[in-house]
């Protein structure tokens, strides 16, 4: 049975890296980020390789956009084998000048998003 695995901010970076080490390693692939076309790209370079894929654009800070991600992966591949949590924000500041929603955004897509995608995903 071929693993199906699920990767957050898998569109670029070391999200894209994981997700194509995953399809070359016999898994498919769900590829998440808020770019659609980015994640079509991907999904591509995974089918190129001979496994099948699911772009999903999702704002991972949005929990409603979090649970619609987790129903589309079991809704084409029945499961989901491996999480991994990839997708984050940085903000480079002193505590002094450090603007408190940007504070928010990155606890909600950092950690909230992490915790809660972890939890839809395991039943």
């Amino acid at each position: 049975m071929r693993q199906v695995a699920l990767v957050t901010g898998g569109s670029r970076g070391m999200g894209r890296q994981m997700a194509l080490a995953f399809a070359k390693a016999g898994a498919d692939v769900v590829v998440a980020s808020r770019k659609l076309e980015n994640c079509q790209s991907v999904v591509a370079e995974i089918e190129a390789i001979g496994r099948q894929g699911l772009a999903y654009s999702c704002h991972l800070g949005h929990w409603g956009e979090i649970e619609g991600l987790v129903d589309a992966a079991y809704e084409k591949f029945g499961r989901v084998d491996v999480l991994v949590n990839n997708a984050g924000i940085q903000h480079v500041a002193t505590v002094q000048d450090f603007p408190v929603e940007r504070w928010d955004a990155i606890i909600a897509i950092n950690l909230s998003s992490a915790f809660h995608t972890t939890r839809l995903a395991l039943p």
